[in-house]
């Protein structure tokens, strides 16, 4: 069940014309966080209508969903990795700490923008040191988008989270 409260604020930094992310259910199992989320992208933000969901609005939704699965995680100490961050703390780094380090994309058919649905792990998060001795969370994730009509995207994201609490 979404979170609209918490939905909402993720999505602040957000244009209007650019918040895509409708809804999201977040569970844990194993140790690991999951989300499954709707998104509607009634028109693009930045092209005219290619017909089909592309690469940049993978991305947007990548982060909307991504964010919003890191927020409900640390809100409700779900999964790993972020057990002793606050909802303070994600909002404090939400935009300038968390860095996308590696991002693919494979297009299997083609996804239907105005109406798809979205899925998320994160498959570990684990605490590195870099060779100047700052602390940084790596992130593996993936994801895969689909629509009713069998359109299908699916990938895989590293994140870093750098300047950590």
């Amino acid at each position: 069940m979404t979170d609209e409260a918490l939905l909402a604020q993720v999505l602040t930094p957000y244009k209007e014309h650019c918040k895509y992310l409708r809804s999201a259910g977040v569970t844990e199992a194993d140790g690991r966080a999951f989300a499954r989320c709707e998104f509607e992208i009634p028109e693009s933000c930045y092209i005219d209508d290619t017909g089909h969901l592309n690469s940049v609005e993978v991305n947007i939704c990548y982060n909307q969903m991504m964010y919003y699965l890191v927020a409900k995680s640390v809100k409700e100490g779900i999964g790993t990795g972020f057990a002793s961050w606050t909802l303070d703390d994600f909002w404090k780094h939400q935009l300038p700490d968390i860095l996308i380090a590696r991002f693919s994309a494979r297009f299997r058919r083609p996804v239907d923008p105005r109406a798809f649905s979205g899925e998320m792990e994160f498959r570990s998060v684990t605490r590195r040191t870099r060779a100047d001795g700052t602390p940084f969370l790596h992130a593996e994730t993936a994801f895969r988008y689909q629509d009713a009509a069998s359109g299908r995207c699916d990938g895989e994201a590293t994140l870093a989270f750098v300047n950590v609490p």
